[in-house]
């Protein structure tokens, strides 16, 4: 693993193990005034997402640590990117349009693609 992208990836996975947390056990109240639009999705789907941020925390720190299957660290890549498309589109159809964040971390997923593909 590379300098740049361990960098990267441990920030990115600190990031979202946080927040995915915070998504997978604190209440809708408790959540409210971080995430404005956490009143328009059920709150299972929250838990969710929640999981899935922890999961592609996991993705992409992992698979190049221990050398096992080292293609999921591309596979959470595209996912936490493909995430925050979501999460820009959730943001710019509600009343919170701040997506500055979002843009971040889908500039820093983007980043991952390359160097966390294992390249014969």
């Amino acid at each position: 693993m590379s300098l740049a992208y361990g960098t990267i990836a441990a920030l990115l996975a600190l990031f979202y193990l946080y927040a995915g947390a915070m998504k997978a056990v604190r209440s809708r109240d408790r959540l409210r005034p971080m995430m404005a639009w956490v009143d328009r999705v059920p709150l299972p789907a929250v838990r969710a997402l929640g999981a899935v941020e922890m999961l592609g925390a996991a993705g992409l720190v992992l698979p190049p640590l221990t050398g096992i299957v080292p293609r999921l660290a591309t596979a959470a890549a595209i996912g936490l990117l493909l995430l925050q498309v979501g999460a820009i589109a959730v943001h710019l159809t509600g009343a919170d349009r701040r997506i500055a964040l979002n843009l971040g971390l889908l500039a820093a997923a983007a980043l991952l693609v390359w160097p966390a593909t294992p390249w014969p």
